[in-house]
């Protein structure tokens, strides 16, 4: 896997950047935001929040503007306030400094697993098919209603018309969707879309499920379960 490391300290970039490589990373050294924001796409970018010539936080905002990368933040900060607002912008994931090199790795297989990224194309075709990429039956496609999830290319459909969902917000869609009209606690959702033993402001939770609803068209998609959590179900089945 190749990484984009967007670290100015040297002091920690160096040893970062050999211990990924003993574990089998390929790892691409940005010094500044500039650098990072120009350097050829990776598979991850592990991103300082400190850096000399703009904020951390702006770097990741432009990286999701434009790309779905997963996104991992390094912080010596110890401000809640930055790591909520680099997850609400799209951040994976966030590990506090000073850390090790195996927690990193943990971290990066685990933010990879969720991201489930996207299947190639079959040999000889698209792998899209006659019946376009929500077709039954193909595997990473799940159907709810008139809702099409697929895990494969980070696609959801409503009544076959495209939803632009945030990574976080299809992460969590994913969440609720696999096993639709069970209810998932806060806990578990927070523990599968952000990470495990996540302390943050439970209201990062909140925010995304109002910010799914509105995109759904329909709050009722979602319903919440006071005191326990939330579970997904076609409106149709809960009015």
């Amino acid at each position: 896997m190749r990484v984009l490391l967007i670290e100015d300290d040297e002091r920690v970039a160096g040893p970062l950047t050999e211990g990924l490589r003993r574990f089998g990373f390929t790892v691409d050294h940005a010094r500044t935001g500039a650098e990072g924001l120009a350097a050829p796409e990776a598979a991850m970018v592990l991103l300082d929040l400190g850096l000399p010539d703009m904020d951390g936080i702006d770097v990741c905002r432009a990286l999701r503007s434009r790309s779905a990368v997963p996104i991992i933040m390094i912080t010596a900060r110890d401000d809640e306030v930055d790591r909520v607002l680099g997850l609400e912008l799209g951040a994976d994931d966030y590990v506090s400094k000073p850390f090790g090199v195996r927690e990193l790795v943990a971290r990066i297989r685990a933010v990879t697993r969720r991201a489930r990224p996207a299947l190639a194309d079959p040999p000889g075709g698209s792998a899209q098919g006659a019946d376009g990429p929500d077709r039954p039956g193909t595997p990473g496609v799940q159907r709810i209603g008139p809702l099409t999830i697929d895990c494969r290319t980070r696609q959801v459909r409503l009544h076959r018309s495209s939803i632009a969902l945030a990574p976080k917000e299809f992460d969590l869609l994913a969440c609720l969707a696999e096993d639709p009209g069970a209810v998932c606690s806060r806990r578990q959702i927070l523990d599968t879309v952000w990470e495990p033993n996540f302390f943050g402001p439970t209201k990062t939770l909140d925010v995304h499920i109002a910010a799914l609803r509105r995109k759904l068209g329909d709050a009722s998609w979602i319903e919440n379960i006071r005191g326990i959590g939330f579970r997904l179900v076609p409106p149709a089945e809960i009015r």
